[in-house]
This record gives C-alpha cells, sequence and structure tokens, in this order.
C-alpha cells in the first residue's frame, strides 16, 4: 500500500472516528437533515488531495533493456476542487455529476541511451543519429491541469443516527489543458506531448455525515484513464523518449471532502 492512501485511509479512520463520536454520544440523538435526502435534485462542492501517477506498458525494443525497465516514473500529490449536482433515482441510488479541476506534477525519467544500439535501422524501424542525452534530455517534469468530469452512480445504505455509507462508480471524461498536443515541437525540444481528451473510470467510497446545516462526507475516489496518452515523437526524432512507451495512462488516487 503507497504512503499516501494509507495517511489518506488513516486521516479517514480519525475523521470517522470524531464524527461518529460527535454524532452517537447519546442514544437519543434526532435525525439532523430528515428531509435533505426527499429533495429530487441537490448540490454542494468539494474539496480533494490527489496523488497522480503513470501506469507504464513499455516497448520491449526500445523501453527494457537486459531485463531493466528504461523509462519510470515518479508520482505527484497535489490538490483539487468541485461542484456536485445531485439527482435522486430511489431511496438506494443517486446519479451525480461532480466537475472539477485537478492540479499536479509528474516526473518521466528516460534511461534511454542503450537504444543507440539500433542507430543503423532494423527491418520494422528506421536508422537514426544518436546524441548524448544529459539531464535536460533524460528528466521531462510533466505539469499537469485536468478539467475532470465524473459521472457517478452511487448506491447507499439506509440512514444509522446521523450518518449513512455508500459506493459509487462511474465514468469520467478528461480534459488536459496542458497537454501540448497541438505543438509542433516534441521531446527532440523539451516538449512532452499528450492526448488532450481522455476517458477514464472511476470507484469511490465513503460515510456521509448529517449535522445541523449541511452534509459532510469524507471519501477515497480512484480513477483510471482507459486511453493510451501518448502523442508519438516526430518521424525524425530519435527512439529515447515515446518510442520506449507502448502505452501511457493516469493512474490517480483522492482523498475528497464533500459539502452539500
Amino acid at each position: 500500500m503507497n504512503k499516501f492512501l494509507l495517511k489518506a485511509l488513516v486521516l479517514a479512520s480519525v475523521n470517522v472516528a470524531l464524527l461518529a463520536n460527535a454524532q452517537f454520544r447519546t442514544r437519543n440523538r434526532m435525525d439532523k437533515l430528515e428531509d435533505f435526502d426527499e429533495q429530487k435534485f441537490s448540490w454542494g462542492f468539494y474539496l480533494n488531495g490527489n496523488r497522480l501517477d503513470y501506469r507504464i506498458v513499455l516497448n520491449p525494443r526500445y523501453g527494457s533493456s537486459n531485463n531493466q525497465n528504461l523509462v519510470t516514473s515518479k508520482e505527484s500529490y497535489s490538490f483539487g476542487a468541485g461542484l456536485i449536482a445531485k439527482w435522486r433515482l430511489n431511496d438506494y441510488l443517486d446519479l451525480r455529476l461532480e466537475p472539477g479541476l485537478q492540479f499536479g506534477q509528474r516526473q518521466l525519467t528516460f534511461n534511454t541511451q542503450s537504444n543507440d544500439q539500433y542507430a543503423a535501422g532494423t527491418l520494422t524501424n528506421d536508422p537514426f543519429i544518436p546524441f548524448p542525452l544529459t539531464e535536460k534530455d533524460r528528466v521531462r517534469e510533466i505539469k499537469t491541469t485536468l478539467v475532470d468530469v465524473p459521472v457517478l452512480l452511487e448506491f447507499h445504505g439506509q440512514r444509522w443516527y446521523n450518518s449513512r455509507p455508500y459506493v459509487a462508480a462511474g465514468v469520467n471524461y478528461i480534459v488536459n489543458l496542458q497537454s501540448n498536443s497541438d505543438s509542433s515541437d516534441d521531446n527532440l525540444q523539451q516538449v512532452f506531448r499528450s492526448t488532450t481528451h481522455n476517458f477514464a473510470w472511476s470507484a469511490e467510497m465513503g460515510i456521509q455525515f448529517y449535522f445541523n446545516k449541511f452534509k459532510l462526507t469524507p471519501a477515497i475516489r480512484g480513477t483510471f484513464i482507459m486511453n493510451n496518452e501518448i502523442v508519438a515523437d516526430n518521424a525524425t526524432t530519435p527512439p529515447y523518449w515515446t518510442a520506449a512507451m507502448s502505452t501511457l495512462q493516469t493512474r490517480a488516487v483522492f482523498f475528497v471532502l464533500k459539502f452539500e
């Protein structure tokens, strides 16, 4: 289990314990916001911390050497925020639209100098002119601003005092505002390009807590892009960068606090 997810689970557990103590410390406590979930439509907002990383499938020729991966990814930790629109379907199901903005910066390292062995070309690959990779060539700092639009189907249990557990799953449309996909420059000019328009799936679980004036929901969400985000380097660029990868996909874990 990664450190971010462990910290998020510990923080969520502490919050749940404190909230549970406040909500359930008297047996005769009255239910709060009793009619809130009977509304056909309701609104809110959320704040979140995120952990962004890449799932990489390497090209067997250019992406590995002597059973070692030549391309590695370093995750980032950042934040985001968004809005909530809920449509009540029945007593146990809600449909949620939660558009948000996510920020992050990831790092890709290309230890692909050994690809010089293919400089003469092969039956399936053109020859290229090798050159020594500097630190600036090897490391790509990839800044990311994502417009994330998830549509989630939420299944929840019955209220117990002033709380209610739930699970949710759905699909996302994600726009990468810093993709550089339209740039004519590529990694030869230190420009990493990826797709602008992406599709993902998400799964989420949490507990809803009811207070006098609002509903607070701490939750954990995982989001995983399904399409390949690579925009290939130009044909004349040596196979040090995108040619070393077959597939590149964003993976994200969120700790979310929702206010409704």
